[in-house]
């Protein structure tokens, strides 16, 4: 009970900054959450932790938690050294390319393909990103991909807010076409498909967008 409970506070509180219905910068005061969903402010403090392991909000000592304010030239940053991490990365993966390594990223694909079908906005952007950690650890380099988890994190709400249905189903696409070059153990077209897809993925996040309520209870209802 008190898990699903948790997971239920994350999940509204993650719609309503994806949905722009919460500010970045918007405090998140426990006792307000607490009344809204029936639930103890010890059930808020865990679902709270788990929001700012994701970066979608911060903990600040003696003041609470805030939703995050992601800056744009953070993440077009994460974008520059991404590229350059994932273009040596997708080298050593064709290079040592097997079978049952291709067969888990079709796999992992086809669950990316559910999520954005089902519209489940934070599911199909943690799947998106989880792909190039995935990569990571099939070619057995378990610092890349916490490196590339970190990165990826760091840039979590501005993709979680910014990015469209349709350019997640575009990435979904691009994620299977990379397979394709890697399971053709195509060196230079997986390396060319990767460095396009990052390009894309930064270039369609619109930075534009209705103002957001800063009211909790409403933003919430």
């Amino acid at each position: 009970m008190e898990t699903s409970s948790t997971h239920q506070i994350v999940e509204s509180l993650t719609r309503a900054i994806v949905e722009h219905r919460l500010h970045p910068g918007t405090k998140l005061a426990e006792q307000k959450l607490a009344d809204h969903f029936g639930v103890s402010r010890t059930l808020v403090r865990q679902a709270l932790f788990q929001l700012s392991q994701n970066r979608l909000i911060r903990l600040e000592p003696a003041r609470g938690a805030f939703v995050a304010t992601p800056s744009v030239d953070e993440a077009r940053q994460v974008f520059a050294v991404r590229r350059m991490l994932e273009a040596e990365m997708t080298r050593s993966f064709v290079r040592g390319a097997t079978g049952a390594k291709i067969k888990a990223l079709r796999e992992h694909v086809a669950q990316e393909k559910q999520a954005v079908s089902r519209d489940d906005v934070p599911g199909r952007t943690e799947l998106l990103g989880d792909f190039h950690v995935r990569m990571a650890e099939l070619i057995g380099n378990q610092v890349l991909a916490d490196m590339l988890r970190e990165l990826i994190s760091r840039c979590a709400l501005i993709t979680l807010m910014y990015q469209s249905s349709e350019a997640a189903e575009t990435s979904n696409d691009e994620h299977a076409d990379i397979v394709k070059a890697l399971a053709a153990k195509d060196e230079a077209l997986a390396v060319r498909l990767m460095d396009e897809h990052l390009l894309h993925v930064e270039a369609t996040l619109t930075f534009d967008h209705k103002q957001p309520i800063n009211e909790l209870s409403v933003a919430l209802s």
